[in-house]
């Protein structure tokens, strides 16, 4: 079993920063992957950012230059450092890991999830 806790939502002003934090806890072999995704009212839920087992990332092309994934193994945390917040980046972002090696952008390939945290950006 894999547990994840997200944090570091809030609300921001456009062309503001935040850093979400995902702190993890269980089996490390199912969550050799973990990713950020979000999901706005309305919307289906996406891939953001994610981090495969031997450090290879992939970023939504509407992040790509404006998002930083990371993750200190000796934390057993996750990291997705958000600047540049644009009003279309409001969502509820949610952390997920899974056993598999290769970060994929895909959600439904995702078997454990935290429970969410709230970005808001807006003037």
């Amino acid at each position: 079993q894999v547990q994840l806790v997200d944090s570091g939502g809030g609300s921001v002003q456009p062309g503001g920063s935040l850093r979400l934090s995902c702190a993890a806890s269980g089996n490390s072999y199912n969550r050799r992957s973990m990713g950020w995704f979000r999901q706005a009212p309305g919307k289906k839920r996406e891939g953001v950012a994610v981090i495969g087992s031997e450090g290879s990332t992939n970023y939504a092309d509407s992040v790509k230059g404006r998002f930083t994934i990371s993750k200190d193994n000796a934390k057993n945390t996750l990291y997705l450092q958000m600047d540049n917040l644009k009003p279309e980046d409001t969502a509820m972002y949610y952390c997920a890991a899974d056993s598999f090696r290769f970060a994929l952008l895909d959600p439904s390939r995702y078997k454990y999830w935290g429970q969410g945290t709230q970005v808001t950006v807006s003037s």
